[in-house]
């Protein structure tokens, strides 16, 4: 059996996929299968939106939208 190659994904893709488990809609399960990605890391990206989301509706929190950070 081969190791699969480790993969980066984009800030982007974080957030789509970060965004679609917020929503709830379908389960963590559904949603790695849909995206290849495994479920803890969707739920990893998932803690770290909600995290930041605070920080997008308070005034003068903050200039400019932050991306997730890559990992």
């Amino acid at each position: 059996m081969s190791r699969r190659t480790r993969r980066n994904h984009t800030p982007a893709f974080k957030a789509k996929v970060a965004l679609a488990a917020v929503k709830g809609d379908r389960t963590l399960a559904q949603l790695a299968e849909q995206f290849d990605v495994h479920p803890n890391q969707i739920t990893s990206w998932k803690a770290q939106l909600e995290a930041e989301l605070p920080m997008c509706s308070v005034p003068g929190a903050a200039t400019a939208p932050r991306s997730l950070p890559s990992m």
